[in-house]
């Protein structure tokens, strides 16, 4: 009972302490059995805590260590084997309602649309990745786009990813298309823009210009 004092003589908890290792159930089967006695299980392992006899074991996995059921498949109707969980298991074949096929597209957090391509993801080794679908589409037409290059929006829309949408130029013509040297190109009328491009060319050829002529 809660509450009450259970007595033990120095041979049982000799006994008790050697044993300590033994899982709770064999522990209480074998005491009970060497002494006659009838102590429960939980009064006898409520003794091993208060004692400090560790049994070694942390309930953890070790590295290395063999799971009890490796191998071993529940009985039918229990555990995964039961209807109600099997219902909720996978097929072999199926795939999560989420999953991302090849061609699947979705928007980046600054507008740009991404589509899932056939090329191995460099950061996690996936069969495929996410990649700005009109430089992709750009790409399969003109090639590679250089280091030193970018490609512009042309209608403002970033979601037309039509390659005719979008033109090559040196990345060093953004401060003059972005409002810190020049005109906001995003922002401009859609008749004023092509002239807003011509301008940021033709200072970027100016500067290119002065600082060869520096250089020489």
């Amino acid at each position: 009972m809660k509450g009450v004092y259970i007595p033990y003589s120095s041979d049982e908890l000799a006994w008790l302490e050697a044993n300590r290792t033994l899982v709770i159930s064999e522990y209480h089967r074998a005491f009970c059995e060497t002494f006659q006695r009838d102590v429960s299980a939980k009064n006898l392992h409520a003794l091993r805590k208060r004692k400090g006899w560790s049994t070694g074991r942390t309930g953890c996995f070790v590295k290395g260590q063999m799971p009890p059921n490796k191998g071993k498949k529940c009985a039918p109707g229990t555990g995964g084997r039961h209807p109600n969980a099997r219902r909720n298991q996978f097929r072999k074949g199926n795939l999560p309602h989420n999953t991302n096929y090849l061609g699947h597209e979705r928007f980046s957090k600054d507008g740009y649309v991404e589509i899932s391509v056939d090329e191995v993801d460099p950061h996690t080794g996936f069969e495929r990745r996410y990649v700005l679908k009109h430089r992709w589409l750009w790409e399969q037409q003109n090639g590679p786009v250089p280091a030193c290059m970018f490609l512009k929006c042309l209608d403002g829309d970033r979601t037309n990813t039509a390659p005719d949408n979008w033109e090559l130029l040196p990345r060093a013509v953004l401060p003059y298309l972005n409002g810190h040297r020049g005109f906001d190109y995003d922002s401009a009328e859609p008749e004023v823009r092509p002239a807003i491009i011509a301008v940021a060319k033709i200072k970027h050829a100016a500067r290119s210009a002065r600082s060869k002529a520096r250089a020489a």
